[in-house]
């Protein structure tokens, strides 16, 4: 019932917005279209005219010119010419005969084949994802989440209506990790999410992890308890499946119910107690590791210590207890310090791992996450090689279709995971040829110091923000939610710390794949970053408000006083879009306005107000639906499909009526204009204020 209730609510949405204005066709029957012209004279020309009987069209004497008047002004239309006059206001001339309309009928119809597109288009309207329109119906612009969500899917949270409940409570990119599952799984998953997209009004992101060249446990079908002097093998011998996920002291063949002795005295099945042993997934690793040698299982939650090396197996002894998942990374240390064993040589980017990629592509992956990355040239690579991919693909396309679907040929973006201490040294160059930046803390805490991770990780956050890359923290959030319903304290004081970092994302990843409580880690993950985002909005507004507005003011003097270095670092027009994102974020907190508006093909703009970081969020509008998912990582955007038209001002003003008809602004309130979309091709950048009103909004005087 409450799916059919939603249904039936976009429905009635989307037909409000086709009722914002009469809908005009070039393709319309003449009948329609002479009643169409005939109201839209009565309400605009203030002087007698006699509508004709041709096509929706005004024309003027043949000698001369006639006048129309609109909005106050005058405009002249010379002979020759017809323009249809839009409940808008716009006027769009199309060439015309000057010939008797009965001897023209033919040519008429001829040049009325040529369409243009316009805001009265049926298909235009403003999608936004459902539960960000809940959010601001309930709480109001200004007290929305800025900080993004990203979790990662698995078998607790695979299902549809898992899906839908975690997309609900504010899931804005699902992650699938390709260390675990097949290729098939993940695409039913990956269909799932877009179906749930279309039929709900959400724009989730899906992002694509690949494996890596990371050492790691062979598959596990359950996690397996591990206690205190436990002997383990790790073997790199090929295992038989049952090997490998049988638990210690499992009867095979038994039934529920049955113990090791009734299998055994009552022939009811064979007791075999196998040996705790477990594959590993790189061929060195017993050329690796010295007796004495301590092993961490997934970042620390299982550590062994190795008592011997025999052939392809090491025996080690387990240290410190806890859980075995499925395909954990291992990591192992020597003297208290981590070892750069010989895998860190391979490739960043595994033949598995390319796989991986082509099935990212062909299922439309909005981004693409790579492991262990240590140098730049492999993220310039994998770029290179994802837009040939996907030119093939358009190419292919377009051969067998008339028109090509833009997400299905659009480039992934690439997401840069810092998980190694070789990614450190070249960290600015990871981070500028990357779409965004992952602190994968797990693993980057079995790489270097513990006590280094703190201070690595705001390193990383900073950086990010400075060259305008979003930032994703992840790993071990909320691990103990794995088991227990609820977090610790620490847990809790680690999230509201890194959303004051100011990072643009928090990943979940364990906790909703496979714990035990997925929906309540989301819902503690959401409350505890509104929490503190409202929190440091009140702190800002009484303290700390004159370092917000220097940080943009810094931004504006770089823009005039370039070094010759910085002249060499940044093109003139990405100085003039910054510049100008600065002072829109400005105004934005300086005339506590409500909203700031952003009307973008690529979503760049929308990254630089994003890095300002603005007091009021920003709603970010553009024309595909891949540019608006990917938006889904900037913080403080709530990303709008919207069509474009080349009248920046008639698709500024009927988003303002949709948005106040959707209770998503109100009357009264004050909004920032920013735009990058002009009639041509030649990029207009400009900025207003507005105040919205009752008719849509008016320019502030």
């Amino acid at each position: 019932a409450t799916e059919e209730r939603e249904r039936k609510r976009r429905a009635r949405e989307r037909e409000k917005d086709r009722r914002t204005e009469p809908q005009t066709s070039d393709v319309c029957s003449a009948r329609a279209r002479r009643e169409k012209t005939k109201k839209k004279m009565k309400k605009m020309l203030t002087t007698t005219t006699r509508a004709t009987n041709t096509a929706a069209r005004l024309v003027g004497g043949r000698g001369g010119g006639g006048g129309v008047v609109v909005a106050g002004r005058r405009r002249t239309v010379s002979a020759g010419t017809s323009s249809v006059i839009s409940n808008s206001g716009v006027i769009s001339a199309k060439v015309c005969s000057g010939r008797s309309r009965s001897g023209s009928r033919k040519e008429s119809r001829r040049d009325a084949a040529v369409r243009v597109a316009t805001p009265n288009s049926p298909f235009s309207s403003v999608d936004c994802d459902t539960a960000f329109v809940k959010e601001l119906q309930e709480n109001g612009a200004r007290t929305t989440r800025r900080t993004k969500l990203i979790c990662t899917i698995g078998p607790a949270t695979s299902g549809y209506e898992e899906l839908e409940e975690l997309a609900r409570n504010g899931m804005n990119v699902a992650r699938l990790n390709m260390c675990h599952g097949q290729h098939e799984w993940h695409r039913e998953v990956i269909q799932r999410i877009r179906k749930l997209n279309a039929d709900y009004g959400y724009s989730v992101a899906i992002m694509v992890d690949t494996e890596g060249s990371e050492v790691h446990i062979g598959t596990i079908e359950q996690p397996r308890q591990v206690e205190t002097s436990d002997e383990w093998t790790f073997t790199i011998r090929s295992l038989p499946k049952t090997a490998a996920v049988t638990p210690v002291g499992e009867v095979l063949g038994a039934s529920e119910g049955e113990d090791e002795g009734e299998g055994e005295e009552g022939g009811a099945g064979e007791t075999k107690v196998l040996p705790r042993i477990a594959g590993v997934s790189y061929d060195g690793f017993t050329e690796d590791v010295k007796v004495g040698d301590e092993i961490l299982v997934d970042g620390g939650m299982v550590k062994f210590k190795v008592v011997a090396v025999e052939g392809p197996d090491v025996i080690c002894r387990c240290s410190e207890p806890g859980i075995l998942l499925p395909r954990a990374n291992l990591t192992f240390h020597r003297e208290g310090r981590p070892v750069r064993a010989r895998n860190a040589m391979l490739p960043t980017i595994s033949a598995k791992d390319w796989v991986d990629i082509d099935f990212a592509i062909e299922n439309g992956a909005d981004l693409i996450a790579v492991s262990f990355v240590k140098t730049a040239e492999t993220i310039n690579h994998l770029k290179s090689y994802l837009k040939s991919k996907c030119l093939q693909r358009q190419e292919g396309e377009k051969s067998t279709t008339a028109s090509s679907s833009i997400d299905a040929t659009a480039v992934p973006g690439v997401v840069s995971k810092i998980e190694s201490s070789d990614s450190l040294p070249n960290l600015e160059e990871i981070v500028l040829a990357s779409d965004a930046v992952m602190v994968a803390r797990g693993d980057l805490g079995s790489q270097v110091l513990l006590e280094d991770v703190p201070v690595i990780q705001q390193e990383i956050t900073r950086t990010c923000r400075r060259l305008n890359r979003p930032c994703i923290v992840a790993s071990h959030l909320l691990r103990s939610m794995l088991e227990h319903p609820t977090p610790t304290r620490a847990e809790v004081a680690d999230i509201a710390d890194v959303v004051q970092q100011r990072a643009d994302a928090l990943m979940l990843s364990g906790e909703t794949a496979a714990g035990l409580h997925p929906m309540k880690c989301l819902d503690v993950l959401r409350t505890v970053a509104t929490r503190t985002e409202h929190f440091m909005q009140a702190y800002q507004e009484e303290q700390v408000f004159d370092i917000e507005q220097l940080q943009a003011s810094d931004r504006l003097e770089r823009l005039y006083k370039r070094s010759s270095e910085a002249k060499s670092m940044i093109s003139e027009h990405e100085y003039i879009s910054e510049g100008l994102c600065a002072s829109a974020s400005y105004l934005s907190n300086h005339l506590n306005a409500s909203a700031i508006f952003v009307f973008t093909k690529r979503g760049y703009m929308a990254s630089l107000i994003s890095r300002c970081r603005p007091n009021c969020p920003i709603f970010a509008f553009t024309d595909t639906d891949i540019v608006r998912r990917k938006m889904n990582l900037f913080w403080g955007v709530m990303p709008f499909r919207i069509d474009l038209y080349n009248q920046p001002e008639s698709t500024v003003e009927r988003t303002f009526k949709i948005l106040k008809r959707r209770n998503l602004i109100k009357e009264g309130q004050l909004v920032v204009v920013v735009s990058d979309v002009g009639p041509t091709t030649d990029v207009i950048r400009s900025i207003q204020v507005r105040y919205v009103t009752a008719e849509g909004s008016q320019p502030m005087q």
